[in-house]
């Protein structure tokens, strides 16, 4: 899979993380990557097997982040 498709797949994989979890928009700024992470592993795994310069964490935890509003990458 390109890291491109990744990214693709693993946004919504973000918004079905957070539904299946039962969180409104307003809660996404305290979702936890950690469990999105546990979570997409046991579940996509395929999806993590990306070429990428900067490491396939450090990456979907930048989406994740972007996903849920959350500021961590400045």
């Amino acid at each position: 899979m390109i890291k491109a498709q990744a990214e693709k797949a693993i946004r919504q994989m973000c918004i079905e993380w957070a539904k299946e979890m039962g969180l409104d928009r307003k809660d996404y700024s305290t979702a936890s990557f950690v469990e999105f992470w546990q979570w997409a592993q046991s579940n996509y795994s395929s999806y993590f097997k990306f070429r990428t310069s900067t490491g396939v964490r450090y990456d979907v935890e930048k989406w994740f982040e972007d996903e849920m509003g959350q500021k961590g990458f400045e």
